[in-house]
């Protein structure tokens, strides 16, 4: 998970980490970065061609993040299920992206989509050695 720029700006870094905690999502890894042009392009190549992939590069960069290791069963489903739908709008009542999102593009915070994904993102931002050292 990531506590994106508009999380960060707006002081929802807490409330969101505690909203992971209560809902039994472990966290083995916790870091805050500043993304760069290069290192969000890669982290977000997946969606290299797409209309939005600029904007999104631009909105990454634009300040700090918190990048998340989480750990749980059946975690990535179960944080897709408390983050909630990508337009906050859409967003069920009581989920971190109804609470803390701003807009469609600014919705507080990205979610792996996969376990697959999620392993992936993981190991973009941590070595294994980080998260055997924080178990």
């Amino acid at each position: 998970m990531i506590v994106k720029p508009d999380g960060v700006r707006k002081r929802h870094c807490g409330d969101i980490i505690s909203f992971l905690e209560k809902n039994d999502l472990d966290i083995i890894g916790m870091r805050l970065v500043k993304l760069t042009a290069t290192t969000a392009g890669e982290f977000y190549d997946i969606h290299r061609g797409k209309p939005f992939y600029n904007d999104l590069l631009a909105y990454m960069t634009s300040g700090k993040v918190i990048v998340i290791a989480l750990q749980a069963e059946n975690a990535v489903a179960r944080m897709r299920e408390i983050i909630g739908a990508t337009n906050p709008r859409d967003a069920a009542e009581g989920t971190i992206r109804q609470l803390y999102a701003e807009s469609i593009e600014s919705n507080a915070v990205h979610g792996s989509d996969t376990p697959e994904n999620g392993r992936r993102e993981v190991g973009f931002f941590f070595s294994e050695k980080d998260l055997l050292e924080t178990t």
